[in-house]
């Protein structure tokens, strides 16, 4: 493709409300600009990225006898209506009504519409397994849409659904998605993490997330030395390498002691020279309940902290409990936040593992500027249960081997989800088994955020000068700088590269514009194709052109007639 002969503007300067490198670099080299919050058009090299993306996806999910299909974006409210989430999804789905006041909304998910479409005709234990998924665009009412198409209101994804006899077979559907989506980030060209994770509103009790590793990435991920372990902190189990236990010393009466100014742990820790980790802190959530919300509270070490995930998956809400304000805590405890603790409490109280084996503890008091210490529970205060409340962090050992886990930043860009029966059995999606009975159908769901996975791609892979795309993403192979336009010879060479290398299915960009050399250089790097040719007067001259790896910077200068050869076997060495 020739320059001069499509639509592609760059700015020189990052905009206004671009926040992070990736959205930056998308805007500055045209490959997307926005419409309005959250909602972007696609530019001709942002196009292409996405087009690379979805052949990859097609061609590994064919391949293991997945059928595409495509599905309605405006979805009916009755479908919403039978699995109970037309309420319980509150404002993320964009809502609306035709013009006989019928409820729809735009497609945020597509679950209760592959279940209605399967029903009708998966009803034999014959036709099974199966697996379905379309490429689509999505719409959700993001509160807050930032770092351009990370957290969007309107994207592409890549959706799949598999449709099993029982939990077996659908476990084993579940592998094998796995399986495809590591070999899809690996064609790719991106580093990246399958991590254990939350299941979150989708549903069901088992799901993996697929994170590309940036610095900025939203999501903490904490993997194991062997590499045999990966979850997301959400929901990695908290294993202590060097647990405090002091268990076995004798209990020792419990006093109040005045601790004046005293409102934080590190503060306690330096006036009383006990560690962080042996001290206990107390902290107040809300969580539901049948009538209304009630208090609880949860003890674990000063330098731990909770983790409300496995606080909802604990008590198995809908949502996750709320931690108390300060206003709510002195009402609740007569105390402000830092002089708090269990003893005397009238609510239920939970211990994080950590607490387990610790004695003779201090807590507050319940009284401002006063704490107690050798305090104990079971003697000083009843708990209701001890469990693994705390999130987890980079040193805590792999709680499936050996060695320490290590942090990581990640950008989710997928998510595989077992459902079991959470949808065919409140929409009726039944089959017949082999002795004639009625079962419910077992599925399973993978995500996949196509534009989401085209700015992570970025976020991983860019300089100070701009993008290096990976050889299976960029929207073209090689740029080529033509200096000299106005040069015969010149023109001449620059014609005949780009033309050999289309003949070979190579894509070329070639910038024909009538700029300046420097100004051609600094676009090259914006945009950042993996090879850069520089053809010039002089060169020519010297029967000489420039060929310039973008990630590495490698220049490599060969004589004309090689130049093609070169490309060719570089790109084919260099694919993901």
């Amino acid at each position: 493709m020739k320059w001069s002969k499509t639509f592609l503007y760059t700015l020189k300067e990052d905009p206004a409300d671009a926040e992070i490198p990736s959205h930056k670099l998308l805007m500055r080299g045209g490959y997307i600009r926005k419409l309005s919050s959250g909602i972007f058009t696609y530019g001709n090299l942002a196009l292409r990225v996405i087009r690379k993306i979805e052949n990859i996806l097609r061609e590994e999910l064919n391949a293991k006898d997945c059928t595409e299909v495509l599905m309605p974006m405006v979805q009916p409210k009755e479908l919403w209506d039978e699995t109970g989430r037309w309420d319980s999804t509150h404002d993320i789905l964009q809502k609306l009504k035709d013009r006989n006041n019928r409820e729809h909304c735009l497609g945020g998910t597509h679950e209760e519409v592959i279940t209605d479409y399967i029903r009708r005709d998966l009803k034999s234990y014959r036709n099974m397994p199966i697996n379905l998924y379309q490429i689509q665009t999505k719409y959700r009412n993001e509160i807050r849409p930032r770092f351009g198409l990370m957290r969007g209101r309107e994207f592409i994804m890549k959706d799949a659904y598999s449709f099993d006899v029982d939990k077996e077979s659908a476990l084993k559907s579940y592998e094998v998605m796995k399986e495809t989506y590591n070999r899809i980030f690996t064609r790719l060209g991106l580093t990246f993490r399958g991590v254990d994770a939350d299941s979150g509103g989708i549903g069901g009790d088992l799901s993996q997330e697929f994170h590309v590793l940036a610095e900025s990435g939203e999501d903490a991920l904490l993997v194991s030395e062997d590499g045999n372990f990966a979850a997301n902190a959400e929901i990695c189990p908290a294993v202590d390498m060097n647990p405090v236990d002091n268990s076995a010393v004798a209990e020792i009466p419990m006093e109040e002691f005045a601790t004046p100014g005293l409102r934080t742990i590190a503060d306690l820790s330096k006036s009383t020279g006990v560690a962080e980790s042996e001290l206990v802190k107390t902290m107040y959530f809300l969580i539901e309940g049948d009538k209304k919300d009630k208090p609880i509270a949860i003890l674990l070490r000063g330098s731990d902290e909770v983790n409300p995930i496995k606080l909802k998956n604990y008590f198995n809400l809908s949502v996750e409990p709320r931690l108390l304000h300060d206003g709510e805590v002195k009402e609740l405890t007569g105390a402000s936040p830092g002089s708090c603790g269990p003893v005397g409490l009238d609510i239920p109280i939970y211990l994080d593992n950590g607490v387990a084996k610790l004695k003779n503890y201090i807590v507050g008091a319940n009284k401002d500027d006063v704490h107690l210490k050798n305090v104990n529970h079971g003697r000083d205060y009843k708990s209701e249960a001890i469990a693994d409340f705390r999130l987890a962090k980079e040193g805590d050992k792999n709680p499936q081997g050996s060695g320490a886990l290590k942090a990581y930043r990640g950008i989710e860009v997928g998510h595989i989800f077992y459902l079991g029966t959470k949808y065919s059995k409140s929409m009726k999606a039944q089959y017949l088994d082999s002795n004639g009975r009625q079962q419910d159908i077992e599925m399973g769901c993978y995500g996949m955020g196509v534009t989401r996975t085209l700015q992570a791609a970025i976020e991983q892979n860019h300089d100070e000068n701009g993008i290096i795309w990976p050889v299976s993403m960029a929207p073209f192979q090689v740029h080529i700088c033509h200096l000299d336009p106005k040069d015969e010879a010149v023109n001449s060479a620059a014609e005949n590269i780009y033309a050999e290398l289309t003949k070979k299915s190579v894509e070329v960009l070639l910038d024909d514009r009538k700029e300046r050399p420097g100004f051609k250089f600094k676009d090259a790097d914006l945009l950042g194709m993996p090879l850069r040719i520089t053809i010039g007067k002089r060169g020519i001259e010297n029967n000489e052109v420039e060929v310039k790896e973008r990630r590495t910077g490698t220049v490599h200068k060969l004589s004309i007639d090689k130049v093609v050869d070169f490309v060719y076997t570089w790109l084919e060495k260099n694919k993901s």
